[in-house]
């Protein structure tokens, strides 16, 4: 369609040198449109970032995705307040055992290998508290996954009331950084929201590693229910998708 167009401008702008310089040439024949595909206005729309994708109520996009609603945690209410001390009391007992000097995660170097310890530990004395049961969320088909959001699935079980839960571990001076440190993908088919429920970020910060030891020095329990979110536009694809025999146009002669 661009093409029809711009072939059209340069006909309208050359036509008057035309008539007096040269004979008039033969019609060009009409180039056919594009079939229009979803892709054509995808892109379009992508491309308004700034306008469009950034600022989305992560609410909206629960409901959207899983037709589940994101609860905001009630003040007044008796139960969030008595969950929330349990689970307060349980984060400052993670904190204590992880930091101790027999603790799994002191043999660990790198920080990304440390987060399934805490949703290990969170799990383990969650479910060990009074009147509540915790457990990693399965998606649609009954499958536990342990990657993708949410890591963990509270239940209190005199309200029944749901509240998920994510770790993220951030290195000290960290709290202020943009680089990104959430993600959720809009999947059906390993969908773990599968609850009307409070949404809980657990935030625990780190001192740099020094001589072999992690020490964690606070955490943070964050209400999702006014979280924004962008939506980043990435195309993707791997080895196998380009590295085709038939797309493949000269190689090395040794092999």
């Amino acid at each position: 369609m661009r093409r029809c167009v711009l072939i059209f401008l340069c006909a309208f702008v050359l036509a008057p040198i035309g008539r007096a310089q040269i004979k008039p040439a033969a019609p060009a024949p009409a180039l056919a449109a594009k079939p229009q595909q979803p892709v054509d206005a995808l892109i379009p729309w992508l491309l308004e970032e700034t306008s469009q994708l950034r600022g989305i109520p992560f609410d909206e996009v629960i409901f959207d995705t899983t037709g589940r609603k994101v609860f905001a945690t009630d003040p007044e209410s008796a139960t969030d307040r008595r969950v929330i001390r349990q689970i307060s009391a349980v984060l400052d007992a993670v904190v204590r055992q992880l930091n101790g000097p027999d603790s799994v995660i002191q043999g660990i170097p790198r920080i990304n290998e440390v987060s399934s310890h805490f949703e290990d530990k969170m799990r383990d004395l969650l479910d060990a508290a009074p009147g509540l049961s915790c457990d990693f969320p399965r998606t649609a088909d009954g499958k536990v996954q342990r990657s993708g959001y949410p890591d963990l699935r509270l239940v209190d079980r005199e309200s029944q009331r749901v509240f998920y839960l994510d770790p993220k571990l951030y290195a000290a001076g960290g709290r202020e950084s943009s680089f990104r440190t959430f993600y959720f993908e809009p999947k059906r088919s390993t969908n773990k929201v599968r609850d009307d429920a409070v949404h809980f970020i657990v935030g625990f910060e780190h001192k740099p590693r020094e001589e072999g030891k992690w020490e964690f020095t606070r955490w943070d329990l964050v209400d999702l229910a006014h979280f924004r979110v962008k939506l980043k536009a990435e195309f993707q694809g791997s080895n196998r998708d380009m590295y085709r025999p038939e797309a493949i146009v000269a190689t090395s002669a040794e092999r």
